[in-house]
């Protein structure tokens, strides 16, 4: 008799969600941080990095293959291992550049190539992680456990977050600043998120349950059933394009999220570089406390409340005033690049407000992906949308840098606040199409 059937959701499901947040946020953030403190000219830094985004924006065309080959469940344990792996070769191999060539920003990003490659391998693998374990929540639970632990995901997925870019960057501090040592420093973050996300991968293997739901498709009629998977595949793609007002959506899907897009990918830099170069010049284990933890945790009260108002106001209400906070915010970063605070409490109060703004505004923008998703293909059409949603961060933020490094940092501040036009248009123009009735209570 196999005892995993009857597992508690407790046991897993907390877990599963906590570790599908840990390479999420190692990849897409505290690579940026790393690079940045290693001396990567910003340019090259948010290129690179924000390319790291392209397993999330083009995993709907791998998706069918999780479910033709294998269990969820061996695809949750076989990437988590895949992920603890690349994160022992991370720790083993980061190069470690000469204190001089750092302090001078101009460390080459050909220096870490292998070190790209496995960021590349583990964002891949996270990517697949993500398919089979939504996958599998929805397989191993049933629709009224689903429901009840929709929260409990998102509370751990968040809580993944306030570890990867709060905790973890400032334990990077930390010893950057008792040794001097900032490669150093690096490597031992490193060596502590393999050691933890070994851990949660053995205990997943003998703690995620074992439905009977959960079967491989590749068995006598597998040609046939993989025709099948593929021709719905095909048809999922093809209902999409057709559906009316497909075109307004995917640029709404590109554009409203544009100033944040931009300002993303050079927060933290701008928080640690110089103030003789623009910048803050917080120390790294600072930037842990107010970017990472109480940035994200004002991140999710925003999320939080947006929620509770766009049940109240509905989708086509909601619209204007979280447009209003996805852009206005901006502003704080303005005030930060021209006056400088040297006041910690002015520079996380002006964080909390830009990150309360954004996870208030994404509500509406994760609604309307709702809205447009409707029907046959709800599930898939999602998916898809994601994928445009992750690219609507991966193109500008490649461009970031570069900018950044032509107008300095008060000057890609305002540019960011240009960028606010383009939310207003597309909100405007998508509002017209919107069921005054949609996501009300």
């Amino acid at each position: 008799m196999d005892k995993t059937k009857n597992l508690t959701p407790w046991l897993w499901v907390p877990t599963l969600y906590f570790a599908e947040g840990i390479p999420y946020f190692l990849v897409n953030n505290i690579s940026v941080m790393m690079f940045a403190k290693l001396g990567v000219p910003n340019g090259q830094m948010a290129l690179f990095t924000s390319l790291l985004y392209l397993p999330w924006t083009v995993k709907p065309l791998w998706s069918p293959f999780v479910d033709i080959i294998k269990t969820k469940r061996w695809w949750i344990i076989a990437m988590q291992v895949l992920m603890t792996a690349a994160m022992v070769l991370l720790t083993l191999t980061l190069p470690k550049p000469s204190a001089d060539l750092i302090a001078s920003g101009e460390t080459p990003m050909s220096m870490f190539t292998f070190t790209l490659i496995l960021f590349i391998i583990t964002a891949f693998a996270s990517a697949t992680h993500d398919i089979a374990a939504d996958g599998f929540y929805m397989l191993a639970l049933t629709q009224k456990n689903q429901a009840a632990f929709v929260g409990i995901r998102s509370t751990f997925y968040r809580l993944s977050s306030i570890f990867g870019q709060g905790v973890l960057v400032a334990i990077a501090g930390l010893i950057e600043t008792k040794t001097g040592n900032i490669p150093g420093s690096w490597r031992l973050t490193l060596m502590i998120s393999a050691i933890l996300f070994a851990l949660v991968t053995v205990y997943h293997t003998f703690f995620i349950p074992k439905p009977a739901d959960d079967t491989s498709h590749l068995k006598a009629d597998a040609g046939n059933k993989a025709k099948e998977i593929f021709k719905e595949f095909g048809r999922t793609f093809a209902t999409y394009f057709t559906k009316p007002g497909v075109l307004l959506v995917i640029v709404f899907m590109l554009l409203y999220r544009l100033p944040e897009a931009f300002l993303i990918k050079m927060c933290m830099p701008f928080l640690v570089a110089a103030r003789d170069a623009g910048g803050l010049g917080l120390p790294t284990a600072e930037v842990g406390i107010v970017y990472g933890t109480i940035g994200v945790i004002f991140l999710t009260l925003g999320g939080i409340i947006g929620g509770v108002m766009a049940s109240r106001w509905g989708l086509k209400k909601s619209l204007w005033p979280m447009a209003a906070c996805m852009t206005l915010p901006c502003l704080t970063f303005v005030y930060l690049a021209v006056v400088q605070p040297t006041s910690l409490v002015a520079i996380s109060i002006a964080v909390a407000i830009e990150q309360f703004g954004y996870g208030f505004g994404f509500t509406a923008y994760m609604l309307y992906m709702m809205y447009f998703s409707e029907g046959e293909f709800k599930t898939a059409h999602y998916a898809i949308c994601t994928a445009f949603m992750a690219l609507s961060m991966m193109i500008p933020g490649m461009f970031a840098g570069y900018i950044q490094e032509s107008l300095g940092y008060v000057n890609f501040f305002w540019m960011v606040m240009v960028c606010c036009i383009a939310t207003v248009i597309v909100t405007v123009l998508a509002r017209r199409k919107v069921d005054p009735e949609y996501g009300r209570k």
